[in-house]
């Protein structure tokens, strides 16, 4: 007899084969629907099955779910891709047309875009927010900058992964960064969230319904860019900062519908406290669900694979350790001639995972978001003192060159 389906709408080359991996625990067919099968190198492994279609094209992605539904049945629908937010709004579609638990397809509309997630937020007392504008062009901007005060955020009010995000220090700077965003042809371009600069340390709040789960630190590169460089779970907070940010968090939840599945919530704690940066309605991508499993002992994909089959879920802390993640992050651009793969870095005791993105001979072309990593090291131990100590030592052992490319022409 076939198993029933768990539909995956595109992959991650982190998230998905945990996904895969949860479903078949749960005696599920995993099937991933993506446009570009190619560009995950984990399907097509075992049992596990994969279906080409443009997943922007909902009635072709319903075409296909029914298909499925008449061969297998539908046990649950969702997207491991950690990043493209406009998928949820379809994976919400889907799963009230099967009649399957999932989230309100409003709320996730409504959440993924920025400048409307913010005047919803703007609503409910209790929710600090930095200032913020919407602005159609480079003029708009510049005047939106003097009355917020510079320097500025400048990003695209759809979008995630820090992609055209770029915080700009003068009026020149942003209105040649509000041309440029104009000028690409991602969804949405014509709107530009102007928004106030904070500064303080980066929190990353992960939900499960109305459960806060886990609470991590984040470290970004030098600006005008925020790439990410490090990760630490659980984050280094007190109990009253802890309770407040927890209080906040749930506060965001209730504005924006968001009290089925999972959730993502970024904040920069600034002298008025922690402050929303946003709210993105999903797990988060790179290695965090590794590393909240590594630190609290919460599998959230198998939890949120529960939850989307109408299981009950599993959210309580199963032990206490310190876990953190360093991004590697290259200075420039050019051909990957050589990362080294000798396994010394992997071998050293509370090391979880050391992976690489690219291959030698890779082109690497930097975007200033998340994509410029290319790869990773885990750690885990009982502390912090002795999770830095690892982290140092292992990411000391790796090493990678880049040469420029060979011309100007095939850089162009």
């Amino acid at each position: 007899m076939a198993r029933s389906a768990l539909i995956l709408l595109e992959g991650h080359r982190g998230n998905g084969p945990l996904y895969i991996q949860a479903a078949k625990g749960l005696g599920l067919q995993p099937i991933t629907l993506s446009a570009d099968l190619a560009q995950y190198d984990y399907i097509g492994e075992g049992d596990s099955a994969a279906i080409c279609v443009d997943t922007d094209d909902f009635g072709a992605v319903l075409h296909e779910c029914c298909r499925i539904a008449a061969k297998y049945g539908i046990a649950g629908i969702t997207g491991s891709t950690g990043f493209d937010e406009s998928l949820y709004v379809t994976v919400a579609k889907l799963c009230r047309h099967f009649n399957l638990p999932g989230p309100n397809p409003k709320s996730i509309e409504a959440c993924c875009d920025k400048f409307v997630q913010r005047q919803l937020l703007a609503q409910q007392d209790g929710i600090p927010m930095p200032a913020f504008r919407l602005a159609g062009n480079a003029i708009e901007a510049k005047a939106i900058a003097l009355e917020i005060g510079l320097p500025v955020i400048a990003k695209p009010a759809v979008g995630s992964g820090s992609s055209g995000v770029r915080l700009c220090s003068d009026v020149d700077e942003l209105a040649e960064h509000v041309r440029h965003l104009l000028s690409t042809k991602r969804r949405n371009s014509h709107r530009i969230l102007i928004e106030e600069f904070l500064e303080g340390p980066q929190f990353s709040v992960n939900t499960m319904g109305n459960t806060v789960v886990a609470v991590g630190a984040a470290a970004f590169g030098h600006p005008p860019h925020f790439v990410v460089q490090e990760t630490i779970f659980p984050a280094p907070l007190t109990g009253d900062e802890y309770s407040r940010i927890t209080d906040v968090s749930q506060r965001c939840l209730r504005a924006l519908g968001l009290g089925w599945g999972p959730a993502n919530i970024e904040f920069r704690w600034t002298k008025r406290g922690p402050v929303v940066i946003e709210v993105n309605p999903r797990l988060p991508g790179w290695v965090t669900p590794r590393l909240v499993q590594l630190s609290y002992g919460v599998d959230l994909i198998a939890e949120h694979v529960k939850l989307l089959i109408g299981a009950e879920c599993d959210l309580r802390t199963k032990h206490s350790h310190i876990a953190a993640a360093r991004f590697l992050v290259p200075d420039r651009d050019g051909i990957l001639e050589m990362i080294n793969n000798d396994g010394r870095a992997a071998a050293i005791p509370g090391v979880a995972e050391v992976k690489y993105y690219v291959k030698p001979n890779s082109r690497i072309v930097r975007k200033s978001n998340y994509l410029d990593a290319i790869g990773h090291v885990i750690v885990v131990s009982p502390t912090r003192t002795e999770t830095a100590a690892i982290l140092r030592r292992a990411t000391d052992l790796i090493r990678w060159s880049i040469a420029p490319f060979p011309n100007i022409d095939q850089d162009a």
